[in-house]
């Protein structure tokens, strides 16, 4: 093939049953432009089978005719043998991220858009009702274009629903269409999981399981899990499998998000959303190694056990022999997801609003959040992923945290400058909270009178699980809102895993209907953290002596 071709940028194919003529069409991008070349001529000869003699005998004239033509142009004799198959899918993988990035800005650019009209055309309705009724109307309208979006695109935003699709965050109208998406990611079909197995274990699925269910329990942005057992075992595990080709995929869509990040905090949100954005395809990159996960699962669930005379939250066991990149086998856990609790809790004849189902659900989220005291604070290495469709409740109201793709280590001062600002929230403290947020690295640049008193709350909406009194959503946008008043102009990449960790904690809390605070829970450990690294006196400590004692006399866990 001549050297002046770059590459081949397309291949159409058309076939004709009544004259069996194939037509090949070849469009290549020349260092001269773009030509068209047409050759009857591309394999050496056509192998089709027909069942009519007549349609056999034009393919054998049109066989010899292609004989007859590659011994007249030398030129196609020494062109290679091309798998026109290979060269469409190559192509289709080039063009597909371009797609993807016009079909996001298409639809990103249209709720956008849709919201900035609308909150012109709202501002002229002078009733408060009726504007609350076209705010609600219109919540409805664009959670449909959000969730078919993030439905239609799958991959990374999947991730993005289960961020923003939090009661303490999001309009109802969206909480109820994105939260389904946590169990409505699209599946891998059975007969390409049977392939990424096979191939990443160098087995047949026969020769390893006893029994494998090919329906899957579960499916997310970057996996899914089928139940299955091994042979001569008598549990049930779980294999995790990764979905093919979906990397560069969620790549792509980052990149669209970066950018788009970059126009929010331009204009309306000021947050350094950017740099939340990198710490994100960080995190999401380390995805899709499941050895990693194995290691970060062994090493949390060995910390927790070692931590706690009493399981607080139970952590699957890998079983070691069957890990690779793609492919992960751990034990199974028998629970019910947390977003069906209210279902479940009512299937039992049991009040979802009365004295027993509030007492299951504040153990439920008491386990959860001494957990992540322990991980975040004590450990500084934890779980960084409790959206709801990680978090199983079973039975006793025992929890089960899933899926530990992405996890974070703190370094030391982050660990430590952190464990000093939740002793600033939980005292009500505003000038320790606005120190505290300066030492962890958050430039703010203020934008009204009170700083303290907007710097304190910006603290406790970051940081803090408790929602201010009256307030049952928080409203970034709103005019009121403490963004609008504090402009976060620099926020570390490295904190973003705590403050996705907490947000999705306060969001737990919400849709189960309590409202409590992370850091008044965790100012024990807090204390403890910073007594053991010298920065907190004795004199200084305020939880109460007898656990001071306690944790005194407790070594093993704790970063140095």
């Amino acid at each position: 093939m001549s050297k002046e071709f770059i590459s081949l940028a397309g291949m159409f194919v058309s076939f004709y049953d009544e004259s069996c003529a194939i037509t090949y069409n070849l469009y290549t991008i020349s260092s001269n432009g773009l030509r068209q070349n047409f050759h009857r001529v591309t394999p050496p000869r056509l192998d089709l089978k027909l069942r009519k003699p007549q349609e056999q005998e034009k393919v054998d004239h049109l066989n010899a005719e292609i004989h007859q033509q590659v011994q007249k142009n030398p030129k196609v004799q020494k062109m290679p043998c091309i798998d026109f198959k290979e060269f469409q899918e190559k192509l289709s993988a080039q063009i597909r991220p371009w797609q993807r990035s016009f079909e996001f800005w298409a639809r990103a650019a249209d709720i956008y858009a849709g919201y900035k009209v609308f909150q012109v055309r709202v501002s002229f309705e002078k009733d408060v009702e009726k504007a609350e009724a076209m705010w609600e109307r219109h919540h409805e309208h664009a959670a449909d274009k959000l969730y078919s979006m993030c439905y239609d695109m799958g991959g990374f935003f999947l991730k993005v629903a289960q961020v923003v699709g939090k009661p303490d965050l999001a309009p109802t109208a969206w909480v109820r269409k994105l939260v389904t998406l946590c169990d409505e990611a699209p599946k891998t079909p059975s007969n390409v999981v049977r392939l990424v197995i096979e191939k990443e274990m160098g087995k047949s699925i026969e020769e390893m399981f006893e029994r494998f269910e090919w329906d899957p329990i579960g499916s997310a942005s970057i996996a899914q899990v089928h139940r299955a057992r091994l042979k001569g075992d008598k549990k049930d595990v779980v294999v995790k499998v990764q979905h093919p080709g979906v990397q560069d995929l969620m790549m792509t869509d980052l990149r669209n998000l970066q950018a788009f990040a970059l126009c929010l905090q331009k204009t309306d949100l000021k947050f350094d959303l950017f740099s939340v954005c990198k710490e994100m395809e960080k995190q999401i990159g380390y995805e899709f190694d499941f050895t990693r996960e194995a290691v970060a699962m062994d090493r949390i669930r060995s910390f927790l056990i070692k931590n706690n005379k009493k399981t607080i939250v139970k952590v699957p066991r890998v079983i070691r022999d069957i890990v690779t990149r793609r492919v992960l086998v751990m034990e199974y856990i028998d629970g019910i997801p947390i977003l069906n609790l209210k279902d479940e809790i009512m299937k039992r004849g049991i009040n979802p609003d009365g004295k027993i189902a509030m007492a299951a659900k504040q153990n439920i989220l008491k386990s959860l959040t001494l957990a992540y005291g322990q991980m975040i604070l004590k450990s500084g290495f934890f779980h960084a992923d409790p959206h709801p469709g990680n978090i199983l409740i079973c039975k006793g109201s025992q929890v089960a945290l899933l899926d530990y793709g992405q996890v974070k280590e703190l370094p030391n001062p982050l660990r430590l400058g952190y464990a000093n600002l939740v002793l600033a929230i939980a005292d009500n403290d505003h000038i320790k909270a606005a120190d505290g947020l300066r030492d962890l690295g958050i430039n703010t640049l203020s934008m009204c009178e009170n700083e303290k008193s907007e710097l304190f709350k910006l603290a406790q909406v970051m940081f803090d699980t408790k929602l201010p009194p009256g307030v049952t959503m928080l409203q970034p946008y709103a005019e009121d809102a403490t963004l609008k008043k504090v402009a976060v102009q620099a926020f570390p990449e490295e904190l973003f895993s705590v403050l996705r960790t907490v947000h999705l904690l306060r969001g737990l809390s919400v849709g189960l209907g309590l409202n409590y605070s992370c850091a008044e829970e965790w100012r024990p450990i807090a204390e403890e953290a910073l007594y053991r690294s010298g920065r907190l006196k004795d004199e200084n400590l305020k939880s109460r002596s007898r656990r001071r004692r306690r944790f005194l006399r407790r070594s093993s866990g704790w970063r140095k």
